[in-house]
């Protein structure tokens, strides 16, 4: 049920994964709890499940703020020293599992999905036949949740796979990081929290950094083309998109749960408030926004990417310069990727509130760090 109003009284949360920018998720629980939002089902991917299946346990928000402050990088990530010397490239993973399964023994509920007080959905891989199982789902949820979410978690290379029911599960995000196509069903609305595949900085020196920076960057890139693909073709029920503005922090900053938190807090209350009758449509992704889109000519190289990959809002003029359809036009969060896709950096686009300010959406440019 709801008590915010423009919330429909049955709708899907959905949390994304995004390492610990996650801790956002525990924020935008508040400000849902603060105003009355209690969701009629719940999903999440990665960090996205750990917190999902911790609310679903009933843990408050105080419980969840102080866990995630008190995180240490030693209470996650041990070398797998053992394994790495006898095994070498035959180990499943560069970090033990029993860290991260004493964490998500902690957060998330005992027994199946069947004894869950509301409706949980644990996304995960199956590594082996490639594809997407939710556990949760009818025919799903006779296995222990802890194990789903364990397996939700496991980041490929970083933490051993889990064996649920004869199938090799990883990390969710792997090939959905915000699940929202099947939390939608029979619900009103859905809100889902997006903090792994928003705005990225420009990763300088990247080659430099060794080769776990440079698998976590492929996997920031692989999830956040992923994302933008669903919601590009999102069509129904309309779907309230939440993005912290958690994009200049890595996936493992320990250092900044307290900011994260806050931020993820502050970007619900945003939307929350604003959402108006936005709802009440058929479909859609929002909130909406009036944007101006604008070409720097002398930038442009004419290479045509922008036109391919949006045909039905820009174009290549008789100088065989890209040009916008037109110049103002109204988009949601999940809009606009093909700006960031100039290889020249020639495009902008700027909000523009109704007294006709403008200013600079992050969401859609590479910005540096």
């Amino acid at each position: 049920m709801s008590a915010c109003p423009g919330i429909p009284s049955r709708v899907a949360l959905v949390l994304g994964g995004g390492g610990l920018k996650g801790f956002a998720h525990i924020g935008v629980l508040r400000a849902l709890e603060e105003r009355g939002v209690r969701p009629a089902i719940i999903a999440g991917s990665s960090i996205g499940a750990l917190i999902a299946s911790a609310y679903v346990r009933g843990l408050t928000v105080e419980e969840m703020e102080l866990r995630a402050l008190s995180l240490r990088k030693i209470d996650l990530f041990r070398v797998d020293h053992v394994g790495m010397v006898m095994r070498r490239m035959l180990a499943p993973s560069l970090y033990l599992e029993e860290p991260l399964q004493q964490i998500v023994d902690r957060l998330s509920p005992e027994g199946t999905f069947r004894d869950l007080p509301i409706p949980l959905l644990v996304n995960t891989v199956d590594l082996e036949r490639g594809t997407q199982v939710t556990w949760g789902l009818p025919g799903l949820q006779d296995v222990r949740v802890t194990d789903a979410v364990y397996a939700s978690c496991a980041l490929p290379g970083f933490f051993p796979p889990r064996l649920i029911e004869g199938r090799t599960c990883v990390d969710g995000g792997v090939m959905g990081n915000t699940p929202a196509l099947v939390a939608s069903r029979g619900v009103d609305a859905v809100i889902a929290v997006d903090v792994g595949s928003t705005s990225l900085t420009a990763a300088r020196r990247i080659r430099q950094k060794g080769f776990a920076n440079i698998f976590m960057r492929s996997v920031q890139l692989m999830t956040r083309a992923l994302q933008q693909q669903q919601l590009a073709a999102w069509r129904s029920p309309p779907l309230l998109l939440i993005r912290p503005p958690v994009w200049k922090y890595s996936w493992f900053s320990f250092a900044h749960a307290r900011t994260m938190i806050d931020a993820g807090y502050d970007a619900a209350c945003e939307v929350l408030d604003g959402v108006g009758d936005s709802l009440a449509a058929p479909g859609g992704v929002f909130p909406r926004r009036h944007i101006e889109v604008r070409v720097d000519r002398e930038r442009c190289t004419g290479c045509g990417v922008c036109a391919s990959l949006a045909p039905d809002l820009m174009r290549m003029d008789s100088e065989s310069k890209a040009a916008p359809m037109e110049a103002a036009v109204e988009w949601s969060r999940a809009d606009g990727a093909f700006v960031t896709e100039c290889p020249v950096q020639a495009i902008t686009a700027e909000v523009v509130e109704g007294d006709g300010h403008r200013h600079r959406t992050l969401e859609f440019k590479v910005v540096g760090d």
